[in-house]
């Protein structure tokens, strides 16, 4: 196979091969020649299948693995040749230029840059930590108590806390939201889902009751037709609902999977769930750190342009994506990305040099800390040892996790060696959103 490599630019390169037509089907013919000997088709005895019956049901498919493996190999190559640090994955195409008798291709891609030295001592991060205390574990049985609540309708007016059935409508000077009849729906008073000038209005109104308000929406309300305009909201409570709380007995604390049905095993088991969830939110928040870091202080280095627009593309079709979660149809415009750029660099950036501090230091991934993560994941199903198998079984997911590790065990390689200082949390805080 004749390989070349050209550059396209600072950091983009083209690599063209040239493999002999004849190479390729000869490595075809022996394929094939294995599978008519190994094949069993109804019809034909084993072994016996002639040789154009195979070509017709397995040539293209055999060519296409073949030359996939030849390219791979002639890339692969070029690569370790040139010593190239490939970042993204190549764009193959035919070439036009083939000569006869051979067939040509071309790959693509963009390199990682030269980061020149990458002195780890100078980073300052800051590593958070953080324990799992008896009142989080008190807290934690509230919640569970609160997702299995009952109601009863009252006849007293709504308070804090309650369900409330509720109908509204707006008025906007001469239109009206909806046209016809009123939207209906339920909400629990204090949790946030209203706007809560609106929410307000609700305490103290018992069933049938109404009121009427004026409210200035602000101008990034999540209903289009609301936002950044006044309007005459009009409510009426359908029905009104107190909650009532189960105990935590032996049957409540069975629902869970503790069969014991015993505080102690009960309160042992959300201890280990929640140093399970704090464990990741203090990698996420030392991810962050070192990520920060290392782009303030390699924030001058090119970066591969299109690696960048991949990502921006990506960061938009996930954000359009929870958009639509949310019920609402977002338009995206052509060049929509482009708002995504800066953070699209930072991630690349961070991406990359994880890469190269590992690939410098001989860092290697750790079976154990694998196994680990995978178990730890597992325990948040009712059945871990089916999950276990489906990563064992899945490269893709295996890989996905593999990766994962991998940046994990990077960043903490990266955390030791900075300045580092402590910072103590409490649980509450650690596992809530980073400012």
């Amino acid at each position: 196979m004749q390989v070349s490599v050209e550059s396209l630019g600072s950091l983009e390169r083209k690599i063209t091969f040239r493999v002999p037509s004849e190479r390729l089907e000869t490595q075809v013919g022996g394929r094939l020649r294995e599978i008519a000997r190994t094949t069993r088709l109804k019809g034909f005895r084993p072994g016996k299948v002639p040789a154009k019956v195979v070509e017709q049901r397995f040539g293209e498919q055999v060519r296409a693995e073949e030359l996939d493996r030849l390219l791979r190999e002639g890339f692969d190559q070029a690569v370790r040749e040139n010593s190239l640090q490939i970042a993204g994955a190549p764009r193959i195409a035919p070439e036009g230029e083939a000569g006869e008798g051979e067939l040509a291709f071309t790959a693509t891609f963009e390199i990682v840059p030269d980061f020149g030295d990458i002195d780890l001592e100078k980073l300052e991060v800051v590593r958070h930590t953080a324990e799992v205390a008896e009142d989080d574990i008190d807290r934690m049985i509230e919640n569970l108590r609160l997702q299995r609540r009952s109601w009863s309708a009252v006849t007293r007016g709504a308070a804090k806390g309650d369900a409330v059935d509720v109908e509204t409508w707006s008025q906007i000077g001469d239109e009206r939201l909806p046209a016809e009849g009123a939207e209906r729906g339920v909400t629990v008073l204090g949790s946030g889902a209203m706007y809560p000038e609106i929410e307000d209005a609700l305490v103290g109104l018992a069933k049938g009751e109404e009121k009427a308000l004026d409210v200035t929406f602000p101008a990034d309300w999540r209903v289009p037709q609301l936002a950044g305009k006044q309007a005459t909201v009009h409510v009426k409570i359908e029905q009104v609902s107190e909650q009532q709380l189960p105990e935590v007995d032996g049957a409540f604390i069975r629902s869970f999977g503790v069969k014991s049905g015993e505080m102690a095993q009960f309160r042992t088991e959300i201890r280990s769930n929640l140093e399970r969830e704090l464990k990741g939110a203090l990698m996420n928040r030392l991810r962050r750190e070192v990520g920060e870091q290392l782009v303030a202080a390699f924030a001058h280095v090119e970066l591969p342009p299109k690696l960048v627009e991949t990502e921006a593309k990506s960061l938009l079709r996930q954000t359009v994506e929870q958009a639509r979660r949310n019920g609402q149809n977002p338009n995206v415009a052509e060049d929509a990305h482009n708002d995504f750029l800066e953070p699209a660099r930072k991630r690349v950036l961070v991406g990359l040099l994880v890469g190269e501090v590992a690939r410098r230091n001989q860092l290697k991934l750790d079976p154990k800390r694998v196994n680990e993560t995978m178990r730890l994941i597992a325990s948040t199903y009712e059945e871990p040892q089916q999950v276990i198998e489906m990563y064992r079984n899945d490269p893709q997911l295996m890989s996905g996790l593999q990766n994962r590790v991998m940046e994990e065990q990077v960043i903490d390689w990266i955390a030791e060696r900075a300045k580092h200082t402590e910072q103590s949390l409490s649980f509450q805080d650690a596992i809530g959103p980073q400012g």
